[in-house]
């Protein structure tokens, strides 16, 4: 099998880093704001999951748009841009006395969507072949920072309080900006507009792709269900006695444990084909971490056995969802699919925290844990229409000989090749997708490209 090229992989792990680094960044206060931001001017429960999931609405909005901008300015100056705005509204929350002004920083941070110019950028570092092992690379990066943010969250919160974290967010965007310009490969090849940023043209038709309509749903549920935990999570363990300087001692051993069990849940779902059956059954593992938290809410066990059970089954879905939607789009839509999946994640985080806040305000913790529950019944409910995605892989190929005129006569003989399933020809960016199975050589469709 041939590996990675030195290129390539300094790409990879350079890029992972600047991911991680700002995940980290929006990541961190998550288990610790509830309980440290009492301090602020004006703070309620309410207010507190805005803050939580403020940078989610701006996410959302300036996803796709940031990564339009990539494609027409570049990758770098844009990740370089939205990195600045990054720091500076860490900083504005690192300075802030009221809730208010922690918001907007939050939200700043937000503005700084940065994260599909990345991904658009690491197609254009690396071959067809290998660029599924380096968006592997920065996806498990992604996954390490989320945990290590629930670790590292109520340790330095202990030591330099709520401003010190924000301030450490801050110097970690600025030594992503140093990443990007001195560790990062400039790419001299840009990745086909299909495979990495959103296009206009394909947004409504895949906005009503029923499967892929599900599935920014589920990622939708699944953020707005973890936002809306983590402003009341908190002050549970504290109930629980657990005092805020040892949540840490809580998620460590959860985390870890939650980490080993899901490994046997995802090699069952690929080793036998049984990926919507583990779906659904994740989501089950969600409804019944609520439903322990519900009935032993004020203990210890109960929101340790919790926990592990949300996290397991949360671990599965982060990672199963985008590699479903990626198998079920239509070829040469990636880029525009992904952008509208990120949008509905941080969707998602936006609406958890207003909603965790307000019901935890003004109804309480039990009332907001029964909500979620309904919400993933609901779930639940609408992935048993859901169809398995078939076990495709993706080729972009290019030549300078797709042009208008050969177009149709291409995709006619790409299709006849064995093992094809769909082909799309851009003739305007000189490139074919290819949507295929196990039996496809491509080296013959090379050939017939020339």
């Amino acid at each position: 099998m041939e590996k990675l090229s030195n290129i390539e992989k300094k790409a990879a792990f350079s890029l992972a880093s600047i991911f991680g680094l700002r995940m980290m960044g929006l990541f961190m206060i998550m288990p610790v704001f509830a309980t440290y931001s009492t301090y602020l001017e004006g703070v309620t429960p309410l207010w507190i999951g805005i803050a939580i999931g403020a940078y989610g609405l701006t996410q959302a909005v300036f996803q796709i748009p940031m990564g339009m901008l990539s494609d027409r300015f570049g990758r770098k100056p844009i990740i370089v841009a939205g990195l600045m705005l990054f720091a500076l509204g860490s900083w504005i929350a690192a300075q802030a006395q009221t809730i208010e002004m922690v918001i907007l920083g939050r939200a700043m941070q937000g503005m700084g969507a940065i994260a599909s110019a990345i991904l658009a950028l690491a197609a254009d570092l690396s071959r067809d072949e290998q660029r599924v092992k380096v968006m592997a690379i920065i996806g498990s990066c992604i996954g390490l920072s989320f945990a290590l943010s629930m670790i590292l969250g109520p340790l330095l919160a202990e030591k330099i309080g709520l401003p010190g974290l924000f301030k450490v967010t801050s110097v970690g965007a600025l030594l992503g900006i140093a990443l990007i310009l001195y560790a990062v490969p400039h790419p001299y090849v840009k990745a086909p507009i299909g495979d990495t940023t959103a296009a206009v043209s394909y947004l409504l038709p895949l906005l009503r792709h029923p499967q892929l309509l599900r599935l920014n749903v589920g990622i939708f549920m699944l953020h707005l269900l973890l936002t809306a935990l983590f402003v009341v999570l908190p002050w549970l363990l504290i109930e629980a006695g657990f005092s805020r300087e040892s949540h840490w001692q809580l998620y460590l051993p959860t985390f870890l444990l939650s980490f080993v069990l899901m490994v046997p849940l995802m090699m069952y779902a690929m080793k036998r084909q049984a990926m919507l059956t583990v779906f659904r059954g994740s989501i089950v593992l969600l409804a019944a971490a609520l439903v322990v938290m519900l009935m032993a809410w004020q203990q210890r066990w109960g929101l340790f056995g919790a926990t592990i059970l949300f996290f397991v089954g949360f671990n599965f879905l982060e990672a199963a969802l985008p590699s479903m939607v990626t198998q079920s789009c239509p070829v040469g839509t990636k880029g525009t699919a992904m952008g509208i999946y990120s949008s509905c994640q941080f969707l998602g985080a936006f609406c958890g925290g207003l909603l965790g806040g307000a019901v935890y305000q003004y109804a309480g913790a039990p009332m907001l844990l029964q909500i979620l529950l309904l919400l993933l019944t609901a779930w639940l409910l609408l992935s048993w229409s859901m169809q398995a995605p078939k076990r495709f892989k993706n080729y972009t190929l290019t030549s300078t000989a797709l042009g208008v005129q050969s177009a149709q006569h291409m995709v006619d003989k790409l299709t006849q090749l064995t093992g094809v399933a769909e082909v799309v020809v851009v003739p305007a960016e000189k490139t074919a997708y290819l949507k295929v199975d196990e039996r496809f050589n491509v080296s013959e469709a090379r050939a017939v490209i020339g």
